[in-house]
């Protein structure tokens, strides 16, 4: 009975309990803390809470058998010491800090601890009766020697210091050490060294020192400015195309439907940077807002850039190195293109307008046809524009989308074998829809004086057109405001309009 007296009284005289609640007070903080805490730091601290409880417990069993108990006086001590330094640190820093938007650096905060638990542990010295202090002093040589076995050891160690405190380099940062090496996101700072994760997945291993002395490159920081950094892909044109066509069409393409993680701001441009021995040489320069995300982006930037040379009929380059053996005879180009008539009549006999065409008219329509590839995302016509242009989609996917108030909506998806924008070429009025590429498509396109000439030698084909295109409006009408009431009357009437409109659009009344 003796023992538990002895021990409540030592417990309540070396405040014991404060410490406990001291605790678990920093364990409630740490749990719902602004940003994760490391478990190691309240673990070490709840080691030494234990190992002061034990060493009260001992020296109240060494005061009641009527031993000295100055030993386990001091162990209570300095674990009680070591405790409050901790709970302190951990408490004040790590939670309650940046809870009001101060974070320090965690090399700095480690070096607070540091110095609390050297005075702590000079504290307890003077208790024990030896000076800390002066067996430093008497340790000077052996000192020395350490420190100049351990000076890249120390130099790693104050160049990890100083990063963290001028805050040069902070956790998410993308850096690149120097030209030709691997550039990657900094994931952590240590006392000794900065952990790089390469965008190839593995984790780079950079002693401080290396990084105080060398030439660092952070990607994407500028002041006053996102975080975005510029990107340049290169691409060769034959040099006989005229560099602002070139420009211009590459700049359209690339503006109007931006590559995803492509800044807007500043906009892409297109460069020309002159004539090699047998070809153009030509730049894109965009913004990646994405700095995880390079090598995709880029890829999508040339595959629109293919696309919109491709559809502009600008011829990439060919090495002059390249030879060609086949020999280039008439019966070749002959067959070549009656391959490609084969096609495009294929494309024609596939659209509801043109299947009723005598033979001969489809051929000379065939003729006359515009291959225009558009690569997946781009918009192949646009809601509001005015041009006169029907499409025919020959291969991939496409989408309408209109506009319902402020939102898009897609109303129906194209397979090869469709065609869009007819309202277009037979009236002249604006799309009523815009057609996006859902995947890289195929068109063929069909301008206004190619169907002039059909009208003109068959007029009687617009009333077959006009009730065929009566019908696609009044569908893309009912899946605009989605009704349908009096389908039947409003066609009819939509009908006799449209034979209006296209009479007199192509001249047909005054002919007649």
């Amino acid at each position: 009975m003796a023992f538990w007296s002895t021990f409540a009284d030592e417990l309540w005289s070396s405040w014991t309990p404060v410490l406990v609640l001291s605790y678990f007070a920093t364990l409630a903080l740490v749990r719902f803390a602004p940003r994760p805490i490391e478990r190691s730091h309240m673990r070490a601290a709840g080691l030494f809470v234990v190992g002061h409880v034990v060493a009260v417990a001992v020296g109240a069993g060494q005061t009641t058998a009527g031993y000295d108990a100055t030993s386990a006086d001091i162990a209570a001590l300095a674990f009680k010491a070591f405790a409050t330094v901790t709970l302190a640190t951990t408490a004040l820093f790590r939670a309650l800090l940046p809870r009001v938007g101060v974070a320090l650096p965690r090399i700095l905060i480690d070096l607070i601890t540091a110095i609390g638990t050297v005075v702590a542990v000079i504290a307890i010295g003077r208790r024990a009766g030896f000076s800390v202090a002066g067996l430093i002093t008497t340790s000077a040589v052996l000192t020395a020697v350490i420190g100049f076995s351990l000076q890249d050891t120390l130099g790693n160690v104050m160049g990890g210091l100083s990063v963290q405190l001028d805050k040069s380099i902070a956790v998410g940062d993308w850096i690149t050490l120097a030209p030709g090496q691997p550039s990657g996101q900094v994931v952590e700072i240590r006392w000794r060294y900065t952990a790089i994760q390469t965008r190839t997945g593995d984790t780079l291993i950079v002693p401080n020192g290396a990084i105080v002395k060398s030439q660092v490159t952070i990607l994407g920081r500028r002041l006053g400015g996102s975080l975005q950094t510029r990107r340049q892909i290169d691409f060769f044109v034959d040099f006989r195309t005229p560099p602002t066509e070139v420009i211009g069409t590459v700049e359209r393409a690339l503006r109007a439907d931006p590559v995803p993680r492509m800044a807007t701001e500043p906009a892409p441009a297109a460069l020309f940077f002159g004539v090699r021995d047998s070809y153009a040489h030509y730049c894109v320069r965009y913004w990646l807002t994405d700095l995880a995300v390079d090598d995709p982006t880029d890829s999508a930037v040339r595959i629109r850039v293919w696309f919109a040379l491709r559809r502009a009929g600008i011829p990439m380059s060919i090495p002059a190195t390249s030879v060609f053996l086949t020999e280039e005879t008439p019966e070749r180009a002959e067959r070549k293109a009656s391959d490609e008539l084969a096609r495009r009549l294929a494309a024609l006999a596939s659209v509801d307008l043109f299947r009723g065409l005598p033979e001969a008219t489809r051929q000379d329509l065939a003729g006359d046809l515009v291959y225009t590839p558009f690569a997946a995302g781009e918009a192949i016509t646009r809601e509001g524009a005015r041009d006169d242009g029907l499409f025919m989609l020959v291969a991939g996917e496409a989408v309408v989308r209109i506009g319902v108030g402020a939102e898009q909506r897609d109303v129906a998806r194209l397979v090869a074998g469709q065609f869009f924008g007819e309202m277009s070429l037979m009236t002249g009025e604006a799309r009523t829809a815009s057609v996006i590429a859902a995947t890289d498509v195929v068109c063929y396109r069909v301008d206004k004086p190619a169907f002039q000439r059909i009208l003109s030698e068959t007029p009687a084909i617009a009333d077959g057109i006009a009730e065929l295109l009566a019908a696609r409006r009044m569908a893309l009408e009912a899946a605009r405001d989605e009704r349908d009431e009096q389908h039947r009357r409003r066609m009819e009437n939509a009908k006799q309009d449209l034979l209006g409109k296209i009479r007199s659009f192509f001249g047909l009344d005054r002919a007649g």
